[in-house]
């Protein structure tokens, strides 16, 4: 095991992705960051973790994307019994109420709103960064 597990980051518009890199790399954050850039690039992960690879910290999911939308993710990855634990943020524009509910009735662990404008993207980064990489206790 690594001593800075990755972040996944599940997005599929590439300039979320770029402001979200341009995000982690201005506070130097020390997680390698792996991209996935639909949900099924995301669910093909699963036989790698099961196989022994290095789990995320946290898992960045963005819901509306497509192939496979997000909440398919997440509900794939919380009815697994090795990977139900990793921690799951959604981070999504969506402030639909249904969303909202449903993601937490599938087991997400937060739920975020993308902000629109780069610093207040910036501090939405530092708080995933010092909650989910350094303040959050992983299970083992």
């Amino acid at each position: 095991m690594t001593s800075h597990p990755p972040i996944l980051l599940v997005e599929d518009n590439p300039l979320d992705v770029d402001l979200t890199l341009r995000a982690f790399k201005r506070r130097n954050l020390v997680n390698p960051v792996h991209v996935a850039r639909d949900g099924e690039e995301a669910l093909a992960w699963i036989p790698l973790w099961e196989a022994g690879e290095t789990q995320p910290a946290v898992i960045l999911l963005d819901l509306n994307m497509p192939r496979i939308d997000g909440l398919s993710v997440l509900r794939s990855l919380k009815t697994r019994d090795g990977l139900r634990r990793i921690p799951i943020v959604i981070l999504t524009t969506s402030k639909e109420d249904r969303d909202i509910n449903t993601a937490y009735d599938l087991g997400a662990n937060s739920y975020i709103v993308k902000p629109v404008d780069f610093d207040n993207f910036l501090q939405v980064a530092q708080q995933i960064e010092l909650y989910w990489c350094i303040t959050n206790e992983l299970p083992r």
